[in-house]
């Protein structure tokens, strides 16, 4: 049986999906194929997202944010989106979730703070529906 896999898709790709991207990497290692990506990408990763993560153990300065491709989604079982709206496209036999999170841009670590713990929670509520063990 091959790995699940999962796209989480932000407007962006600078804040909310890479932090998913990274959780999800995290706390599933390999069992979980993981991309995220944007609708209209950004230059570089949010460095208070950065610094935010790096509180918690998880490096991810070195991420770039990437486009969203119509092949991203079709390699894709679960695409989670967070706040692309009509931007994030739909393709049939997908399994969708839209996570409301508030947007990082332009907050300071104390405002990522706590998007950062839902995304962690949502991550791990997500990886038992992910993997029967």
């Amino acid at each position: 049986m091959s790995k699940p896999s999962v796209l989480f898709v932000c407007v962006h790709n600078a804040g909310r999906s890479q932090m998913a991207a990274a959780f999800l990497t995290h706390f599933a290692h390999d069992r979980i194929e993981v991309r995220s990506a944007g609708s209209e990408p950004a230059k570089n990763i949010n460095p208070t997202v950065v610094a935010a993560m790096a509180e918690v153990g998880i490096d991810i300065s070195n991420e770039i944010p990437k486009v969203l491709t119509t092949s991203t989604v079709e390699q894709s079982d679960v695409v989670i989106t967070m706040g692309c709206g009509d931007a994030c496209p739909f393709y049939p036999g997908k399994r969708y979730l839209d996570w409301p999170l508030a947007d990082p841009a332009g907050q300071g670590v104390e405002a990522v703070r706590p998007i950062r713990e839902e995304i962690e929670k949502l991550v791990k509520e997500l990886i038992p529906t992910l993997i029967t063990e």
